[in-house]
């Protein structure tokens, strides 16, 4: 099965007026982390962004902040950027407007951020029309697929290395699933793109 690791136009088009990609004229990448934050693999990447210097966006699960807010707390403290996706990763295509609402506030109150991401970027149209009010909303340019177990952590850098350019923002996973191909290709991608002199950057 072919991957859509950069999303179909007709996407775009259909979200229009979210953020799929920043200034393609700048030599800038900007990597997002979905789903945590949790003690087994946010510390990690956050001890490898320290590395290199660099700052992220994290879309955290307000579930996840509540479970483990020192994690988030050191999130905040170093200074990374961070969104909203829900407070129970809920998918808005199966959920009504007032429950995913009222589970948005609910993570707002824990993230007090203008970013939201929809957990697995499926929203309705009547929802998307309403949070584009309050919010910047952010899909991808690249989708990493580091959460899939039939993806190995080659094909996953490979993926991302290929459709990278300009502008791109890149989602990865601080989640558990993600933890064999994420330790295998973050460090990789931001070499790889640190010696081309590109620049990372929140959002």
């Amino acid at each position: 099965m072919k991957l859509l690791v950069r999303p179909p136009q007709i996407l775009r088009k259909l979200y229009k007026g979210s953020v799929w990609r920043m200034d393609q004229n700048e030599q800038m990448v900007y990597l997002t982390f979905d789903d945590g934050p949790v003690p087994e693999l946010t510390p990690w990447v956050l001890d490898v962004l320290e590395k290199y210097d660099i700052k992220a966006t994290f879309f955290c699960v307000g579930d996840n902040i509540t479970k483990h807010p020192e994690v988030f707390q050191r999130i905040i403290n170093e200074g990374h950027q961070v969104g909203n996706h829900t407070y129970n990763h809920l998918k808005g295509w199966k959920t009504t407007n007032a429950v995913y609402f009222d589970n948005i506030n609910k993570c707002q109150v824990l993230t007090h951020t203008d970013l939201f991401r929809p957990p697995y970027g499926r929203i309705t149209k009547s929802q998307y029309k309403q949070l584009l009010s309050s919010y910047r909303i952010v899909f991808w340019d690249v989708l990493s697929y580091d959460y899939d177990a039939l993806v190995s952590p080659e094909k996953c850098l490979n993926n991302c290395l290929k459709y990278t350019r300009n502008g791109s923002i890149i989602v990865f996973h601080d989640s558990i699933k993600a933890q064999k191909n994420l330790k295998f290709a973050l460090p990789h991608y931001i070499e790889h793109f640190l010696k081309l002199n590109y620049k990372f950057a929140t959002l």
